[in-house]
């Protein structure tokens, strides 16, 4: 971990107990809660942790893996580590220049890693695919569903048939319903979000053309998709603690509709055109009833 990346106080490690928490067993989780609340200096070595929380050694071993870990060594040196920082912390102001210089930090080498990774040809490919297909369904919950309502928005006002989906049972109402013409963008920075991956492979059987965009070119949204956009995450980036967890996707999302809309611009700024139109025309027919 990298305390550049940090913008807030809170100890980075507990960060990844939380979000490593739903998939540890209820032994884990008692573990977790301990290390989550802690906030003094102890005896943090194995036998004394087990003894305390009366568990063995293996389980602060699996504990320590399920957060990402090699094992409770790496672990409780990372710990100790960030909750110094912690408590050095407390009681003192804060430094505003120095979240902002910290926050740019991470914008700068996220943007940067996103385009070292861009596949130009896929660009082409997607582009190609968003161009054919009749309908687009854009699936994403919680963060990566902003993001989907965002490409919605963007692409919907240069004449797409696009839908942002965020709600998991419409997500599979709107799979069983897809076809042979219909193109699903599945964003999930882990690549695992079981809602999203349960839609895809149901659109997937019905004739649908499947693309992803994810941080985890190997995950199970990736392995059924047919194009895969990897975007740059920071650790932990999902949970949204550091900066914002859509700014990836929004950048690669910048580049699309910018190539998108460069072919065969005309049509596509006569729609943009018409939108605004309609939008302008809507905000002066509330002002005169409100006259």
């Amino acid at each position: 971990m990298n305390d550049d990346y940090m913008i807030s106080f809170q100890n980075e490690t507990k960060q990844t107990i939380e979000a490593s928490y739903k998939k540890m067993t209820a032994v884990e989780r008692s573990v977790a809660d301990f290390f989550i609340g802690n906030k003094d200096d102890m005896d943090f070595s194995s036998k004394n942790i087990s003894r305390v929380l009366y568990v063995s050694e293996a389980t602060l071993s699996r504990f320590s893996q399920k957060c990402g870990y090699k094992g409770y060594r790496e672990f409780i040196f990372s710990y100790e580590r960030d909750l110094k920082f912690e408590q050095k912390s407390e009681g003192t102001e804060k430094d505003v220049g120095l979240f902002a210089r910290r926050v740019q930090n991470s914008y700068q080498k996220l943007l940067q890693e996103n385009f070292r990774i861009l596949d130009e040809e896929q660009v082409r490919r997607v582009a190609g695919m968003l161009n054919i297909s009749k309908r687009v369904l854009i699936f994403g919950i919680g963060n990566s569903g902003y993001a989907a309502e965002e490409f919605q928005l963007r692409f919907m006002r240069i004449g797409m048939d696009v839908n942002a989906v965020t709600d998991s049972h419409m997500m599979k109402i709107g799979a069983a319903l897809a076809g042979e013409e219909t193109l699903v963008i599945a964003i999930t920075l882990s690549g695992e979000t079981a809602e999203v991956l349960e839609s895809i492979r149901i659109a997937k059987s019905r004739g649908a053309s499947i693309i992803c965009i994810t941080a985890v070119s190997g995950s199970s949204v990736a392995k059924e998709s047919q194009e895969v956009i990897q975007v740059a995450a920071l650790k932990n980036l999902d949970t949204g603690t550091k900066i914002s967890p859509q700014f990836s996707i929004l950048a690669i999302m910048d580049v699309l509709y910018s190539y998108y809309f460069a072919n065969d611009s005309y049509f596509k700024t006569q729609k943009y055109k018409a939108t605004l139109s309609a939008i302008r025309a809507k905000g002066e027919h509330t002002e005169d009833k409100d006259e």
